[in-house]
């Protein structure tokens, strides 16, 4: 069966020439002019991944982003790749802040476009080997890597499906200092440049979800001018 893809954009020419071209590669496309057929059909459907354009008519692709994450049951954690205008920084970064796995600015290269689909959807549904336990207890934290579920104290963690795989990618490394470059390679996706800080802003919801107090972490740590540690010991 091809996987299904949703594309919320209002200019309906993008929208025609990137379904067909997907559509060529095995994919499905569903094409929506504005985010709340978007949503409807986002729920009625369940695609594996939506493609969001960030300027929409009706609604900002981040209040729609804000939405799916939202949404009830697995829904809520559908990857999104957001489509921005310009390649405005910050733009970005407000993206993965609301929760986008990946974003691309206009205009595009559609290979580029197959290629970060593939890496997100990817990095969503890879499995991990069947010698590798299902389950990692980190005191209250627990992580369900066949649910792809994280839980404190029972309760549900809001990650998006990419800071699910950073969190256990960490997790599978505890105690160890990792930089951002070993981080990324773990999870592997799409190439680290060198000056890309949207690792920082992934760690930062990370945090927000896990800890108790994000601004004083003690799940994961910041080692300045290296990266990151996920602490071995936890409450």
């Amino acid at each position: 069966m091809n996987q299904h893809l949703l594309m919320i954009e209002d200019d309906a020419r993008l929208a025609a020439m990137v379904g067909e071209y997907l559509g060529q590669s095995g994919y499905q496309v569903t094409h929506a002019g504005d985010a709340r057929s978007g949503l409807v059909t986002l729920e009625a459907q369940a695609p594996h991944l939506v493609i969001l354009d960030l300027m929409l008519p009706d609604m900002d692709g981040l209040e729609v982003c804000r939405r799916i994450r939202a949404l009830p049951g697995a829904l809520a954690a559908t990857p999104v790749l957001m489509l921005t205008a310009k390649g405005d920084p910050m733009d970005r970064i407000i993206g993965l802040e609301m929760g986008a796995d990946d974003y691309l600015p206009k205009p595009f290269e559609p290979r580029e476009l197959l290629a970060r689909i593939r890496a997100v959807l990817r990095r969503h549904g890879e499995g991990v080997p069947a010698a590798v336990a299902s389950h990692m207890r980190f005191g209250s934290l627990d992580i369900d890597r066949d649910a792809r579920v994280v839980s404190v104290n029972g309760l549900a963690c809001e990650l998006t499906s990419y800071q699910f795989d950073l969190l256990v990618a960490l997790a599978e490394r505890a105690g160890r200092v990792l930089t951002r470059d070993q981080i990324m390679e773990a999870v592997r996706g799409r190439e680290l440049d060198a000056f890309d800080r949207s690792i920082d802003v992934h760690m930062g919801r990370i945090r927000a979800a896990i800890e108790v107090d994000a601004k004083s972490p003690k799940r994961i740590l910041t080692v300045r001018g290296v990266g990151y540690v996920f602490a071995r010991q936890q409450d």
